[in-house]
């Protein structure tokens, strides 16, 4: 630890406490809650269930939509999207009239805590699964100080000290580079953090995994019981290397399927160009990222451009009586009730129910990636997540006060008394 006489930071117009141990969070992609209490139900979490004992164990929510992107962002600078402005994997620019990823550093309006601490003198790591992330949750950290590590499973054999503070994190691992599509890039990333706990004796760590494994698998499946029962062991390391571990999850998961095992979707950019012609609306999936054989880019959440001069009301009335579209709602109302930057989404915003999801044309996506009936996320119904603690924590508020991105607000008091 890097023990330095320093007063509490402020983040983001939020306080934290300067630990004493490392204040460590991890961010468990896709955890349904129902993936734990099945886990343990089945004893094969003992680790978890001592830490239900001698800790805290409450629900959280985590922030609209409930995808990748903006939740780790969310965890990574303790606010919602309105403040640090990722609201999605992929946003449309008017600006420029092109849809991108919204993994690059420039659309970041919130330092990270990350960061604070890291100008403050602290040692910082952080290990995600998939690259995607690494680049915003590294932004404005140097990695040529010696105090900072941030890599991702997926590309840990192309590390370099300049870029991520550690050459070829792969060989330091003593481990191959695991498939991009497989429950082993987040066993790398749980591996790494006892390591570097171990080695780097970071202040602040963060670990963040990926969801393959609860994309194919319900709760209390065969392999999702593994993937539990494997992260059950690194709980056990991190615990016992003394740091203070706060255990949330970016969003939950759902099945999204009917009773044969085809996906349940509506096909909003078919419906609007049936009433408005072809492509005169643009409706963007932010679910949409690189990886698509998770979950062919369907997930619950979606927003639509409107052509110029069209009735918005009158479409929103008629989007409503769709069978499967839970939330319809003007952009004015999306940005308040979500916390939604106004100027990153269109004029609709639209929220599937709990089993059904939101594709745009049936003929753009490529579902033959889906080799088991379709589980995905983005909506309402996975916005519940795990909020576990090593620590008892006296009068933590429950779910919806209690959100996944105060993990590091606890995390560092609780470290703050050792």
């Amino acid at each position: 630890m890097n023990h330095i006489a320093t007063p509490d930071l402020t983040v983001n117009g939020r306080k934290y406490s300067w630990p004493k141990v490392p204040a460590v969070a991890i961010c468990l992609d896709g955890c349904e809650p129902a993936y734990l209490d099945e886990a343990v139900a089945a004893g094969l979490m003992p680790a978890l269930q001592k830490v239900y004992e001698k800790g805290t164990a409450h629900l959280a929510h985590c922030v609209m939509p409930s995808f990748t992107n903006p939740n780790n962002i969310s965890i990574a600078t303790g606010q919602p999207p309105s403040v640090h402005g990722i609201c999605g994997n992929y946003l449309y620019e008017p600006s420029t009239g092109e849809e991108v990823m919204m993994n690059d550093p420039r659309f970041l309006r919130a330092p990270s805590i990350f960061k604070a601490f890291y100008d403050a003198g602290a040692k910082i790591a952080l290990v995600t699964a998939k690259d995607k992330l690494r680049p915003l949750l590294g932004h404005g950290i140097r990695f040529d100080e010696g105090r900072a590590i941030c890599f991702s499973s997926e590309k840990s054999d192309q590390t370099t000290m300049a870029t991520n503070g550690i050459d070829n994190a792969a060989a330091w691992m003593g481990l191959p580079v695991p498939p991009v599509y497989s429950a082993e890039l987040s066993e790398f990333v749980f591996a790494a953090g006892v390591k570097l706990l171990k080695e780097f004796k970071p202040d602040i760590l963060y670990l963040s995994t990926t969801d393959y494994v609860q994309h194919k698998h319900a709760p209390g499946a065969p392999d999702a019981n593994a993937f539990y029962k494997m992260f059950d062991k690194y709980i056990a390391e991190l615990d016992a290397l003394g740091a203070v571990i706060v255990i949330t999850a970016d969003h939950g998961m759902k099945p999204k399927h009917s009773a044969q095992g085809e996906p349940n979707v509506v096909y909003v950019q078919d419906v609007l160009d049936t009433w408005l012609g072809k492509d005169a609306a643009r409706v963007i999936l932010p679910i949409t990222d690189p990886y698509l054989v998770h979950h062919g880019a369907l997930g619950s959440f979606a927003t639509a451009y409107l052509p110029e001069g069209s009735d918005h009301a009158d479409i929103i009335a008629q989007l409503q009586k769709i069978p499967g579209l839970e939330v319809v709602i003007d952009k004015a109302t999306a940005v308040e009730r979500f916390e939604l930057p106004g100027d990153r989404i269109g004029d609709v915003v639209l929220v599937s129910s709990e089993n059904m999801t939101i594709g745009t044309s049936e003929s753009r996506h490529d579902l033959s990636g889906l080799k088991e009936p379709l589980r995905s996320h983005g909506g309402l119904s996975e916005q519940v997540v795990p909020f576990i603690i090593n620590r008892k924590i006296d009068a933590l508020p429950e779910a919806p006060v209690l959100r996944n991105f105060d993990a590091y607000f606890y995390a560092a008091m609780a470290a703050a008394r050792g």
